[in-house]
């Protein structure tokens, strides 16, 4: 089936920048993890699937400062562990080249951009302030400046609204099976990402014409 029209919305973490939780736990704590075992262990106590304390957090309704002592009262670790693990995410969310590099095609091809994102304020701010190719996307929604996130109906709504689509002009990218299932429910189309070859077949399958090899990524886009 042809894609029914060229409106974009991807999620960041994990699709646009990457994000690999357990081995920036793994590097950040090292006398804690000693296993990819006990990283997936950690990762799991330490963001608990984005819900709870860190999901407070990525919704905007609760300070850096008090998302660390939260999770340091609920797991043992000190309230310096917790802070570093903090304060090396943005680092972490660096992006990924070759989704970038779809992008530029997609845009570059006319198709209009946006961002729909689980993401606290400070990086938010961060990725908006050193990533220049952020341009390229006419809009986008942060969940922790409309205080609720995925996968609950509200931000799906609100982005909807803000952007000025109805939910058939656009396709949603998300790497998390849930908000896919979310979207559904309002009956936005949605793609689950894995990696961008295969999103790129994805498109290709429902009808997108990117001819060509998909084009290289300038450094300063990165920047």
């Amino acid at each position: 089936m042809p894609m029914p029209a060229p409106h974009f919305i991807f999620d960041f973490g994990g699709v646009v920048f990457q994000w690999r939780p357990a081995d920036l736990l793994a590097r950040v704590l090292p006398h804690r993890i000693c296993s990819a075992e006990e990283a997936e262990h950690w990762k799991r106590t330490f963001f608990q699937a984005y819900q709870g304390d860190w999901g407070a957090f990525d919704s905007g309704l609760i300070s850096a400062e008090e998302c660390r002592d939260r999770i340091a009262a609920r797991t043992g670790l000190s309230r310096d562990e917790v802070q570093t693990v903090i304060d090396a995410v943005p680092q972490e969310l660096a992006p990924q080249a070759d989704t970038v590099a779809l992008l530029q095609a997609l845009k570059a091809a006319g198709h209009r951009l946006f961002f729909l994102s689980n993401m606290p304020e400070p990086y938010a701010h961060y990725l908006e302030t050193h990533h220049a190719f952020l341009a390229w996307f006419e809009d986008g929604v942060f969940s922790a400046r409309v205080k609720t996130g995925k996968p609950g109906l509200d931000i799906f709504r609100i982005a909807l609204a803000r952007f000025g689509l109805a939910p058939a002009e656009a396709l949603f990218i998300d790497d998390h099976p849930e908000n896919i299932a979310a979207a559904g429910q309002l009956g936005l189309p949605a793609l689950q990402f894995t990696t961008a070859p295969r999103l790129l077949a994805d498109l290709r399958a429902q009808g997108l014409a990117l001819d060509g090899v998909l084009p290289p990524v300038a450094t300063a886009a990165l920047n």
